[in-house]
């Protein structure tokens, strides 16, 4: 535990922890959407607020939230009325938005593409004050929408229509879901690294379905993860010296790996317990509920 006396180690693992909360937090609804690599494309267009940020002397986390927030309302936008050359201008989009981001930090003063590499990888010894000032503020937003709205969230990111039906504003969740998985990117790019974010958004919550498929338990168990991949990951890698963001997310997929080799066997064994316990004679679909044999009918 010698790594705790480092104040760069202290930062380092709070930022871990907040990321491990944030990111399978709002992975759980783009999983939901089947919009799994989301995240790549808002930690493209990042990049090109970290760049500005180098180029005019402003903390490149905030330049980068501002920017990641503008591109992914752009993304909702280009989804919503994009409808047959949508995916050539999110490419267009997520391409531009690196080619940005190298190119302004090539032409910052103080900028270089070492300094771009630590945000596209993560980097534990960068990590600086300002910086989890900057992630606690943002990780705490990211918290408030995913809890405060999960239900709302969860009805949109299964059915539109339906959600649409009952009076909810689309739209405008849709768009917050965006917006709160642009602030996710930039909350883990310290950490993680731009260009793997996604993978862990995405992959503790494919991992906890593994186990369960009930929203509740899946968030919980996807946060878990989380939680847990990103403190291993920073710890191995202070000892190791390896990226940071390339550790946490081979344990994240180690971790998926293993669920699912554990969720495979006892799928098996539930199937057989839920076999033996039905009744011999008919199947189970034409049992006549206890205490409906009486009259003769089955009540629907």
């Amino acid at each position: 535990m010698d790594f705790l006396n480092y104040e760069f180690m202290q930062r380092a693992l709070l930022a871990a922890v907040l990321v491990g909360i944030t990111a399978p937090a709002v992975g759980i609804y783009l999983v939901q959407r089947r919009q799994a690599l989301m995240g790549d494309g808002i930690g493209h267009v990042a990049m090109t607020g970290v760049g500005l940020g180098f180029l005019l002397s402003w903390s490149p986390v905030w330049m980068a939230t501002l920017v990641s927030v503008l591109g992914a309302v752009l993304m909702e936008l280009i989804r919503w009325y994009g409808r047959t050359r949508g995916d050539i201008a999110l490419a267009m989009l997520f391409y531009g938005g690196m080619a940005g981001g190298v190119m302004l930090i090539n032409l910052a003063p103080n900028g270089s593409n070492a300094n771009l590499t630590s945000y596209l990888f993560g980097s534990l010894s960068t990590v600086s004050e300002s910086d989890v000032t900057a992630i606690i503020l943002l990780a705490a937003f990211v918290v408030l929408v995913t809890l405060g709205l999960r239900r709302q969230l969860f009805a949109v990111s299964q059915d539109e229509e339906f959600a649409r039906v009952t009076g909810l504003p689309v739209r405008a969740l849709n768009l917050l879901t965006a917006i709160t998985a642009a602030v996710t990117v930039t909350v883990a790019m310290r950490v993680v690294g731009l260009l793997l974010v996604s993978a862990l958004m995405v992959v503790p919550v494919a991992a906890a379905q593994q186990l369960t498929r009930s929203f509740a338990a899946t968030f919980a168990i996807a946060v878990a993860i989380g939680i847990t991949v990103t403190i291993g990951g920073t710890v191995t890698s202070y000892y190791q010296d390896v990226p940071p963001g390339a550790t946490i997310v081979l344990l994240t997929i180690g971790a998926f790996i293993a669920l699912t080799a554990l969720a495979t066997p006892l799928a098996r064994r539930r199937a057989r317990a839920l076999a033996a316990a039905q009744p011999s004679g008919d199947p189970a679909e034409c049992a006549i509920p206890a205490g409906r044999e009486s009259d003769g009918k089955v009540s629907v």
